[in-house]
């Protein structure tokens, strides 16, 4: 009987060890959320993404927002704009920055304001070449208002 029960837990925690690396299918580096002011709707989150597979970033959610999107900001002409984008590719071994001007997750009706210090959850959704679709939590440090990009 003891052995039997000595195995099971042995095989458990085989698999509890082995799970974070068959999950971890995406190197993430440095995630941040940018401080908000009172009544402030929306912010942007941020981080350095590497993928051990071709994938792309199709979205997120978090419990924070009432939605979350993937967005992109590009200079149109003379004006910076900011849209939101199906899908941001992740080629596999090279990483790809969401950062300020650039790619970030939008977080879009804002439950409450972030004060630096706080940690935001996020779940990022991947897409592989044949369409299945992964998620992987992340979690973020919200830092200030004036917090730099790197």
């Amino acid at each position: 009987m003891r052995s039997d029960r000595l195995r099971c837990l042995m095989f458990a925690a085989a698999l509890l060890s082995a799970a974070p690396a068959a999950w971890a299918q995406v190197a993430v580096d440095a995630p941040w959320v940018r401080a908000t002011v009172a009544q402030q709707p929306a912010t942007g989150a941020f981080m350095r993404l590497t993928a051990q597979r071709d994938l792309r970033l199709v979205g997120a959610r978090s419990a924070i927002a009432e939605h979350t999107e993937v967005h992109e900001m590009a200079m149109q002409g003379q004006t910076m704009r900011m849209r939101q984008i199906a899908a941001l590719e992740l080629p596999n071994g090279r990483a790809v920055a969401l950062a300020p001007g650039g790619y970030h997750l939008m977080l879009i009706g804002l439950k409450q304001p972030l004060r630096a210090g706080q940690k935001v959850a996020l779940t990022l959704i991947f897409e592989d070449p044949a369409g299945k679709r992964s998620e992987q939590e992340v979690q973020a440090e919200v830092r200030p208002l004036t917090a730099p990009a790197s």
